[in-house]
C-alpha cells in the first residue's frame, strides 16, 4: 500500500468563534502504480485533502502513511524532507516562479530533494515537448506550455506519488486532453501513483476507479460545511 489514511480528521475556526470541520476522512488507499480520480466540487474539501496528503497542512487527528512512513504526527521539517522525496504536486495555477527559466523551475523543485540535476531537468522537459524552451520564462509560454513545466517539475525528484490539483482546469478542450494524457503517461513512465482530483465529466470518465470526495468526506454532508482555503 502507497498511500493509506484512517480517520484523517481537519478543521478551521470561524470568524464566530465555531469550529468548522472540512476534512473527516474515514478510510481511503492507494496503490504503488495506480491511478485515481477524485471527483470533487466546491465544499468537498478537495484542496485540503490534498494539502494533508503533501504534508502541506497538518491534520487535527488521523493517519496518514505514505510507503509505510508516517506524515502524521513528524515536525515540519521532517514533513518537507519526505513530500520532497516521495510527493511531486501538479497546481490548478502551476506555481512557477516568473523570474525563473523553465529548467531553473525545474532543478529550483530538485534542490529540495536529492540536488539538482540539469541533465535530468532538461532530460524531464524534452519528454513533455520543451526542449526548445530550456530558457524561456514562464511569461513567454501558453498557459499549456507552462503546465508543462508544472508537470517536469512534479516528476523530477522520482516521486512515487503525484497529486494533481484540478490539472486541467484552466486549458481549453483540446489542451487539456492533450496535458492529461501527458500527465497520465509520464507519471506511469516514472513508476508514479496519481491522485487527481477533476470536476471535469470528460476528465474523470478516463479513470478507473473514481471515487467521490462528497462521499467519503463526511465533513462534507455538514449543512453549513464548506470548504476553507488554507
Amino acid at each position: 500500500m502507497l498511500l493509506n489514511i484512517e480517520n484523517l480528521r481537519k478543521s478551521y475556526g470561524t470568524p464566530d468563534g465555531s469550529v468548522q470541520p472540512v476534512v473527516d476522512v474515514a478510510s481511503f488507499s492507494i496503490e504503488s502504480g495506480q491511478q485515481t480520480a477524485l471527483c470533487g466540487t466546491s465544499g468537498t474539501g478537495k484542496t485540503t485533502f490534498l494539502n494533508l496528503i503533501a504534508g502541506i497542512l497538518q491534520p487535527d487527528d488521523g493517519l496518514i502513511e505514505l510507503d509505510g512512513r508516517p506524515i502524521s504526527g513528524i515536525s515540519e521539517a521532517g514533513r518537507d524532507r519526505l513530500r520532497a522525496r516521495t510527493i511531486g504536486y501538479i497546481f490548478q495555477t502551476f506555481n512557477l516562479l516568473q523570474g525563473y527559466s523553465c529548467v531553473e523551475n525545474v532543478l529550483l523543485g530538485m534542490s529540495f530533494g536529492p540536488g539538482a540535476d540539469r541533465s535530468r531537468a532538461s532530460e524531464l522537459l524534452e519528454r513533455v515537448g520543451l526542449g526548445q524552451r530550456l530558457d524561456h520564462l514562464p511569461r513567454q509560454l501558453s498557459t499549456g506550455q507552462q503546465q508543462r513545466v508544472a508537470v517536469a517539475r512534479a516528476l523530477a525528484n522520482r516521486p512515487k506519488l503525484v497529486l494533481a490539483d484540478e490539472p486541467t482546469g484552466n486549458l481549453d478542450p483540446a489542451a487539456a486532453a492533450e496535458s492529461l494524457g501527458l500527465i497520465r503517461e509520464t507519471c506511469r513512465e516514472n513508476g508514479a501513483a496519481l491522485l487527481l482530483v477533476s470536476h471535469d465529466r470528460g476528465v474523470l470518465g478516463q479513470f478507473d476507479p473514481v471515487r467521490d470526495l462528497a462521499e467519503i468526506n463526511r465533513a462534507a454532508a455538514w449543512p453549513s460545511g464548506k470548504e476553507v482555503q488554507p
